[in-house]
């Protein structure tokens, strides 16, 4: 979120201070990420203690708290885990946010700067930790599983009849409309290439693993000491592996086509030798895509709230269509597939 939300400092400081005790000596709001649904704050306290204050809007699961602090209580020490209330809670309430705690880490994602390649040797290390760690079964039963459902792309099939026939004032919302009716052929073929792999995967038994869901590089904190940490828990799901293999080398970000071809040499040096499901790497690849667009599109037609969120949206979403970017890599991952699923 780039602009501050609707609650006051006085209102913050008095929850941390009651919630938390903590005795605050200053809040500054941190413009950052691309979500419109989640607001940051460092929290400076009379100790000199520096906090992490994240704001969740909308749905908000449990799970996506729970799991990083059981990761790091499993010694995955890449991960920040949440801290407690004073009742033991990993999150309160405030306004219509939950608000989440964690130790300030002070650095910059991956796209700020550039990780290196220990940074994704690392990475690969970190994520298979997280892919092999038991579950305690009474938080596996509550955690989402993957369904390869149809809902994010019947959402695109339903914007993409709706800009044809709505006028829009907003200039977001404009060029956004724009952007679809223009790359409608390709974004109806990422539509479709989506449900066709869904199908093939829905007929295969797959290993299902605990995913990030969302691992690219700004989901790569990297601090004053080099050190990197994996952020950004909010949708855990049991899903194949490939539901985070997919953004290695996937072209979320401003790359080279070796650099790509790079991240994924350094990454599985961490990894480790594996099994990849290309089907499955070619289906989350388009999914993804899927699941952006749908999310832009509520975001910038249903409402003209945001700001300067909004434009933000609107140019994340239009990256995408640069080459070397997700579509790009999307399509030349079908090109490993057999024939059949190539050319249906």
């Amino acid at each position: 979120m780039l602009e501050k939300p609707l609650i006051t400092d006085s209102q913050m400081i008095a929850v941390l201070q009651a919630d938390y005790g903590l005795t605050i000596q200053s809040l500054d709001f941190l413009p950052l990420g691309a979500d419109a649904n989640a607001a940051v704050y460092r929290a400076l306290t009379n100790t000199d203690g520096v906090y992490f204050v994240k704001l969740r809007r909308g749905a908000f699961d449990e799970t996506s708290v729970m799991i990083p602090r059981l990761l790091r209580d499993r010694g995955i020490s890449t991960v920040i885990a949440p801290l407690t209330t004073r009742d033991g809670r990993l999150w309160t309430s405030i306004s219509d946010f939950r608000l989440i705690l964690y130790p300030f880490v002070e650095g910059h994602n991956g796209f700020e700067v550039d990780p290196t390649d220990k940074h994704w040797v690392t990475l690969g290390q970190a994520l298979k930790q997280v892919h092999t760690t038991p579950l305690p079964a009474a938080l596996s039963a509550h955690i989402p599983r993957e369904t390869f459902s149809a809902y994010w792309r019947d959402l695109v099939k339903d914007f993409q009849q709706q800009v044809a026939s709505t006028p829009y004032t907003d200039s977001a919302a404009i060029k956004l409309a724009a952007l679809l009716q223009a790359e409608h052929a390709t974004i109806t073929d990422i539509v479709r290439r989506a449900s066709q792999l869904a199908a093939v995967l829905r007929t295969h038994p797959l290993d299902f693993v605990l995913c990030h869901s969302d691992i690219h590089a700004g989901n790569m904190l990297i601090d004053t000491i080099d050190a990197l940490y994996i952020v950004d828990w909010d949708q855990p799901i049991l899903a194949p592996k490939e539901r985070d293999l997919m953004f290695i080398g996937g072209g979320v970000g401003s790359y080279t086509r070796q650099q790509l071809d790079d991240q994924e040499t350094l990454f599985y040096q961490g990894y480790g030798q594996t099994q990849v499901n290309v089907v499955a790497l070619a289906y989350y690849r388009f999914e993804r895509i899927v699941q952006d667009a749908a999310a832009y599109c509520q975001q910038l037609l249903l409402t003209d709230e945001g700001g300067q969120d909004r434009e933000e949206g609107y140019s994340q979403f239009a990256s995408q269509f640069e080459p070397n970017a997700v579509i790009d890599v999307a399509y030349r991952t079908l090109q490993t597939l057999p024939t059949e699923l190539q050319n249906s």
